[in-house]
């Protein structure tokens, strides 16, 4: 049975010599579930055959209903994480997982009923809201967690958790499918059994990494300290949650994160048709180049993250932007001149800067505010991915419509998008340029990075 005990500091603290690299399995149990959120693009089109089973009838959900679903949820994500990001540090990782996990696996329970209901507000409300709360705070908890273990090499760190959510759908994607494959029938798409099953596995993988989970002792130190971060701008003094956001360091870095996802997720929605109608190559050949780029997103959330512990948060960033602006103002050309291979590689480089914006930011945050709750600053930033979220597709979908109605060629009708985005990018390279050290009137108190903290204590007094 769980009790209060459980989820109490003491229980929740590492004895002496405990090993750190236990937490990454925690970590990962957790983002690898809710990381199933970039394959729920595989429900979509059986759910919009529910009635008609082999194709679309009267009655049936359409595809822009269901793409609300997905939407809501990454909203979701975002205002969850702002708004109970100082409750995840106040309470703790594990607390915050049990919420999270019982939260995300709701949302397919809830999902299910609103299936065999045929019911579309059931699956807004169980995996929109539901889910989407579950994503927001269990996508925090273990990164603000790995941080405080791993305070010499925090991008390798974050790098290895948000890696593991960016390849949530390498595992949620064919278990989606092989369910409901077997639970199939001549009436029945076999969704709903589909949604119960996955809920349960989802909510014992990640009952496994709530379990796992421990926090460092006050005394705690690693054993090898990175020295050469002390040459970098890395604070000593930690900033609380409401103070951070009252910094211009805060919204620069919101204006970071909101560029480098506007410009990636606004490609990777329209990747499989934009390669089959600039390149007129198969469906089958367009699925295989989101594969690669999901590859190349998943791989450069740990590369990029990791390499910015020798480069630094500001010039990776400095990186991303300059070599982005390059890339996408160079790729309509690769198509009017036909080359396949300059073009994958192109946006290749350009998922894996997308990718390594995420895992980079959560470093970026910490060497501006401290580890005091970074949990609830990084929550409240994410609302940046919120707005991607909306901006990016819509940058794409929309001003492509347009241009095709102008009476541009489909092949052609990427790049003013493509362009635009080197506008937003050259926003986000400003935004970046811009940071410097936060004010000593908005830091709170001295918090050498060797010397650990209880989780929660300092946040309570702050």
């Amino acid at each position: 049975m769980l009790n209060k005990r459980f989820f109490s500091k003491e229980s929740m603290t590492a004895p002496a010599h405990y090993n750190r690299w236990l937490i990454a399995p925690a970590a990962l149990a957790i983002h690898l579930s809710i990381g199933q959120v970039y394959a729920f693009s595989v429900f979509n089109l059986p759910l919009s055959q529910l009635l008609g089973i082999t194709e679309s009838v009267p009655g049936d959900w359409t595809l822009a209903q269901l793409g609300w679903i997905f939407s809501t949820a990454i909203a979701f994500l975002g205002i969850s994480a702002a708004v109970f990001g100082k409750w995840v540090e106040r309470e703790g990782p594990r607390k915050a997982m049990f919420v999270a996990a019982l939260l995300f696996s709701s949302g397919f329970f809830v999902s299910a009923l609103g299936v065999k209901l045929h019911q579309m507000e059931w699956l807004y409300l169980g995996y929109g809201v539901l889910g989407g709360m579950g994503l927001g705070i269990g996508y925090i908890s273990p990164v603000s967690t790995l941080m405080k273990w791993f305070p010499d090499r925090p991008g390798m760190a974050t790098g290895l958790a948000i890696m593991g959510f960016g390849g949530g759908a390498v595992l949620g994607s064919p278990l989606g499918v092989a369910l409901m494959n077997f639970y199939r029938t001549d009436t029945d798409l076999g969704v709903a059994p589909t949604f119960l099953t996955m809920g349960g596995i989802y909510l014992i993988l990640m009952m496994i990494g709530m379990f796992l989970i421990r926090v460092p002792g006050a005394s705690w130190q690693p054993n090898v300290c990175n020295a050469s971060q002390s040459k970098r701008m890395v604070a000593t003094t930690s900033t609380t949650a409401d103070q951070a956001i009252k910094t211009p360091q805060f919204w620069l870095l919101w204006i970071v994160l909101c560029t480098n996802v506007t410009a990636g997720i606004g490609v990777l929605s329209q990747a499989s048709p934009m390669i089959q109608e600039m390149f007129k190559v198969s469906p089958a050949e367009g699925a295989a180049f989101v594969m690669l780029l999901s590859t190349f997103n998943l791989l450069g959330r740990f590369f990029w993250s990791s390499a910015s512990d020798y480069l630094g948060r500001k010039n990776t960033y400095r990186m991303f932007f300059g070599l982005g602006m390059i890339l996408y103002g160079l790729i309509p050309y690769t198509g009017q001149s036909g080359n396949v291979i300059l073009f994958t590689i192109g946006f290749c480089i350009v998922l894996s800067m997308y990718g390594g914006g995420f895992s980079t930011i959560p470093s970026y945050l910490r060497d501006m505010f401290g580890t005091l709750q970074i949990g609830a600053i990084h929550g409240r930033l994410l609302t940046a991915w919120s707005v991607a979220g909306v901006l990016g597709p819509v940058f794409v979908n929309y001003l492509r419509q347009y241009q095709i109605d102008q009476g541009v060629p489909k092949a052609e009708a990427y790049t003013f998008t493509m362009h635009l985005m080197v506008w937003a990018l050259a926003l986000g390279f400003l935004a970046n340029h811009l940071v410097r050290a936060v004010s000593s009137k908005h830091q709170v108190r001295d918090l050498n990075f060797n010397t650990r903290s209880n989780l929660g204590s300092l946040a309570q007094k702050a």
